[in-house]
């Protein structure tokens, strides 16, 4: 779904070991790594797209996950001119991103990319909070910074009530 703008509704989604650490994908056959998003599909909520795409992007459901927060507002990027689907109808320049911060409950062990399909990420790994805003695709590095800051004081309570500080 694009919007009169020419922004798609999307959805981010960090995931939280609890020490500290964020889970962080590797892109199929590429070697850029990012957090798992997808697009909102007509009808439904964000909400609801954050399970569709966590459980085809990763393999985890609701009860894998517990969400500690979510962005206040919609999060922007542009896709760079030349990387936009210039045949597409509304043309889409970037998205915009309502962002999940959860906490995993469950086993990480039940991560599997092919759980609905062809998979979007070959590799994973736990990293340190704010490794991806330096390592992500440069055009979504501001959109990287400010989910990351805004979910920082959540991180850090949670990160020190796990450590049973």
């Amino acid at each position: 779904m694009v919007d009169k703008d020419g922004f798609r509704a999307n959805v981010a989604i960090v995931i939280s070991n609890g020490l500290g650490q964020l889970f962080w994908a590797k892109r199929v056959g590429q070697s850029a790594w990012q957090f798992p998003q997808g697009g909102v599909d007509k009808g439904e909520s964000a909400e609801e797209t954050l399970y569709r795409e966590l459980y085809e992007e990763v393999g985890l459901e609701s009860s894998d996950v517990k969400i500690i927060q979510r962005s206040k507002k919609w999060l922007r990027y542009h896709i760079p001119t030349q990387m936009q689907r210039k045949h597409s109808k509304p043309l889409c320049i970037g998205q915009k991103q309502k962002w999940f911060y959860l906490q995993l409950t469950g086993d990480a062990s039940k991560v599997r990319f092919n759980a609905a399909g062809t998979p979007e990420f070959d590799d994973w790994a736990w990293v340190n909070y704010w490794y991806p805003i330096d390592s992500v695709v440069s055009f979504k590095r501001t959109v990287y910074r400010s989910a990351l800051q805004e979910f920082a004081p959540a991180n850090a309570l949670f990160e020190q009530q796990s450590r049973g500080a």
